[in-house]
């Protein structure tokens, strides 16, 4: 997963001290030392973009989006988007973590990304995965009303329909501050990472969504109707063959392909085939497309509000999920 931040170690874990052993890249690695100068976009890109950061997060080592569903109400709590491998461990291939409580905080962006306009903070992470997608997903303490009441922001919101190719996006990293604008490529089968496997991935069109460290879990807008319709995932860094921060495409015929310096996000319609009446995860319910949870692996979440600074990693570009 090349698209965190480096400089921010994993909490340490027994469960995944074999699973995640040979990872530190995934673990979150910056971007060159060129993108953490970048000031924040002038008006005229966020105009050529066609998409601010209004309800974008930034994470301390990742990216991130305050998102509804198109069933939510104003009454409901808040929910923050982001990738499964942010949320401080990486859930092995095969599980979930769900429910856990969190106190987690957030920083609230401003409709041009130059200032912090509120800190927002979890009181649960509701579920998360790196099982055929890569998501997680934390409710907040704040209502929807009272984030549009206080700071005058409204959620993205999240499409509820598979995207088609050609779909012009935009990828906002709330970590750096930045918008990448391109298209959906195609769509890969299997998009296999180390020990991880996602299906039915999205491949960016090239060039404009070359992303790096710290854009992990950056919504993956459409660039007209303004509705999410994936998260930014990760990329091949070095050319190398379903390695960690390389991963690889496979057919249906189960034929691999390398692409080296592609970048790949996540579809994120799959959540609606999960919720209840409530607005709630029901992994439970006829037709739920998430991954479950395993009991072997029920201690697996550890908080990740402030992760310590990684000593003595070098910075370096890298195209996967931060």
């Amino acid at each position: 997963m090349v698209n965190t931040p480096k400089i921010f170690q994993l909490a340490p874990l027994a469960l995944l001290a074999t699973a995640a052993v040979a990872s530190p890249a995934l673990a979150f690695p910056l971007g060159n030392g060129q993108e953490a100068q970048r000031s924040a976009p002038s008006t005229f890109e966020l105009e050529a973009a066609e998409v601010d950061f209004t309800a974008i997060i930034r994470l301390s080592n990742c990216s991130g989006s305050l998102v509804r569903f198109t069933t939510s109400r104003p009454t409901d709590s808040a929910l923050v988007l982001t990738n499964g491998h942010c949320i401080g461990n990486f859930p092995p291939q095969g599980t979930a973590v769900v429910n856990q409580a969190s106190s987690r905080t957030f920083s609230l962006l401003s409709s041009n990304g130059q200032t912090t306009l509120a800190t927002l903070r979890a009181s649960r992470l509701v579920y998360a995965t790196m099982s055929g997608t890569d998501i997680g997903i934390y409710r907040l303490t704040s209502t929807y009303a009272q984030i549009q009441s206080s700071y005058g922001v409204t959620a993205l919101t999240l499409s509820n329909v598979h995207p088609t190719v050609s779909t012009p996006i935009r990828v906002v990293s709330g970590y750096w501050k930045k918008i990448y604008s391109c298209a959906i490529d195609k769509f890969i089968y299997e998009l296999r990472e180390d020990q991880w496997r996602s299906h039915d991935s999205i491949k960016y069109s090239r060039p404009g969504c070359e992303t790096i460290g710290g854009t992990s879990g950056s919504p993956i807008i459409h660039a007209q109707t303004r509705e999410i319709i994936g998260i930014n995932s990760t990329g091949n860094e070095d050319g190398e063959r379903c390695t960690m921060n390389n991963p690889c495409e496979v057919d249906q015929q189960g034929r691999i392909t390398v692409d080296h310096g592609a970048s790949y996000g996540e579809e994120t319609y799959q959540i609606y085939t999960c919720l209840d009446g409530n607005n709630q995860l029901d992994l439970n319910k006829a037709g739920c497309k998430l991954q479950k949870p395993r009991a072997d692996v029920s201690e697996l979440f550890e908080e990740a509000a402030d992760f310590p600074p990684e000593r003595g990693v070098s910075e370096h570009h890298d195209g996967t999920t931060s």
